[in-house]
């Protein structure tokens, strides 16, 4: 394990910090994810550390930019340590999907294939339990 994971996790407050993904339900601990890759000179500084459930950090990969569908913009995507979570994504709880509400939200969700079936099926279960978002 990251032996920088207790203190991510506990500030992440053991939530994906992309998705929002409840750690609890996993059968396995989230990963510490660098918000700008060591590739393209990302530090493992605190504000540059983030908890990513293996989804997201998959999905995101080296990526610090995407594309906003709705306008084709090039921009960065969201950065946990800078962005706040409600200000970028909303949850619709009837289809369990996330909607980017911001160019840097809407790029994100798109780049991190955030409403796949699979996680759909997820969140759809983690809303019924309480425990999301």
């Amino acid at each position: 394990m990251n032996p920088l994971y207790p203190k991510v996790a506990v500030r992440a407050g053991n939530c994906c910090e992309y998705c929002r993904a409840p750690e609890e339900v996993f059968n396995f601990s989230f990963e510490v994810e660098h918000i700008t890759p060591r590739s393209l000179g990302g530090t493992d500084a605190d504000n540059n550390l983030a908890l990513g459930c293996r989804a997201c950090n998959l999905y995101k990969s080296n990526r610090v930019r995407g594309i906003d569908p709705n306008n084709g913009e090039d921009v960065r995507v969201f950065n946990p340590r800078e962005d706040h979570w409600e200000e970028h994504f909303v949850v619709d709880a009837e289809s369990a999907t996330l909607a980017g509400i911001t160019s840097t939200g809407r790029a994100t969700v798109s780049c991190l294939e955030m409403n796949t079936t699979a996680q759909v099926k997820a969140r759809r279960q983690w809303i019924r339990l309480g425990l999301f978002p």
